[in-house]
């Protein structure tokens, strides 16, 4: 499908310092607005509890977030849910419910009530919501359940055995910080009061700074094995152009994210990944092109190859992308949260990616070609004249 009349070459470059001035603003901005107003990091990277709420009854924003605030949870974060009438994400700073000693008080509890027994291995789990202990020969589990509740935990069920005969092994779950949450809101707010939870993820404090350095880490490792990709594919003139313009798209969206305060998560570094994957391909389409006029079209300056290349590319560049961010959209109308949030980095960044590929990657290989590689073709051709001279001679 043709949208753009074969032979039709329209003068992108001409307008090539304009669009990167706006482009060197717009990613300056996307670099502040990491600092203020910074980003809506989830539990993914700061650890916490998250838990998505349905309620009975009609509540606003500010109102839930003023009763999480009355019941002593600090900087809640409260979050509407798009598309769907009363129904919010639940985000607090608390991951467990216990308290620090609570392994050495549910120890000693164990042994008071189950005497000689051993208590080879006792864990509970991070999130506060289990408790897990193996004995050293088998145990009462209403025993086991007076000594936990002696120890001051709480718990939602009965204590049960689990594993092989030959292994005393028993595990009890406990009310963790989303139960006693919701069991709050539901005392605070009476008949408009949450339903059960649809949704309850935690992360330690650790383990959300361990995912947050291994996600940059996995962003810089992508971008460059797709430098070392393209300077193999093409030459070094090409990289920088592909490489900045990764940067670009990646910082562009990052930057929105940050100012409509969408939530910054391992889902987002998987949508920025794919950003990057998706913009080099297009980049590469239309570096291919260039490489081919170059022998086609000998005496024309790069800017007018890339002019030419990019025009006759225009067509493919129009169907493909459009096609793309037509399957995004209803995601983004119709998805939930997560998958709107993804639908809509992917969104920014195809967008960003279109153009970072006309106005940032050609006219940085342009001004490589003309900075760096015409005077080192200068002085290959100073060389070959010297060199036909003295053999003249």
């Amino acid at each position: 499908m043709e949208f753009i009349k074969p032979g039709r070459v329209f003068d992108f470059m001409r307008y090539r310092t304009a669009a990167v001035a706006t482009s060197s603003i717009l990613v300056l901005l996307s670099v502040l607005s990491l600092f203020w107003p910074g980003p809506n990091f989830g539990i993914d990277f700061t650890g916490g509890t998250e838990v998505q709420l349905r309620f009975r009854g009609d509540i606003s924003t500010a109102e839930l977030r003023e009763t999480l605030e009355g019941l002593e949870y600090e900087s809640p974060d409260v979050i509407a849910v798009q598309g769907a009438a009363n129904e919010y994400i639940v985000r607090v700073r608390e991951v467990s419910a216990l308290p620090a000693d609570i392994e050495e008080r549910i120890r000693t509890e164990l042994g008071n009530a189950l005497g000689d027994t051993e208590v080879i291995a006792l864990r509970v789990s991070p999130g506060g919501d289990k408790v897990s202990v193996r004995l050293g020969a088998s145990g009462d589990p209403a025993q086991i359940r007076s000594a936990l509740e002696a120890s001051g935990v709480s718990l939602r069920g009965d204590v049960v055995r689990f594993g092989p005969e030959s292994d005393f092994r028993y595990e009890a779950n406990l009310v963790g910080v989303a139960d006693r949450l919701v069991a709050q809101l539901e005392e605070q707010l009476g008949e408009r009061g949450p339903e059960e939870p649809l949704r309850i993820e935690w992360v330690g404090p650790r383990a959300g700074e361990q995912l947050r350095n291994s996600a940059l880490k996995a962003l810089l490792y992508a971008i460059a094995f797709i430098m070392v990709y393209v300077a193999f594919r093409f030459d070094l003139r090409f990289a920088p152009g592909g490489i900045i313009a990764l940067i670009h798209d990646a910082v562009i969206t990052v930057g929105v994210f940050v100012l409509v305060q969408r939530e910054f998560n391992l889902t987002t570094i998987a949508s920025l990944l794919t950003i990057i994957g998706y913009s080099i391909n297009d980049t590469i389409v239309i570096y291919d092109r260039i490489r081919e006029n170059t022998a086609r079209h000998r005496g024309k300056t790069m800017a007018e190859l890339i002019n030419i290349s990019t025009s006759e590319m225009l067509s493919r560049t129009i169907v493909t992308s459009g096609v793309t961010l037509l399957a995004i959209i209803p995601f983004f109308v119709w998805g939930t949260q997560v998958i709107q949030d993804i639908a809509f980095a992917l969104f920014i960044g195809f967008v960003a990616g279109v153009y970072s590929t006309i106005y940032i990657a050609a006219p940085v290989t342009e001004w490589f070609d003309k900075v760096v590689f015409a005077k080192a073709r200068e002085r290959a051709a100073a060389a070959a004249r010297g060199r036909a001279a003295a053999s003249g001679t």
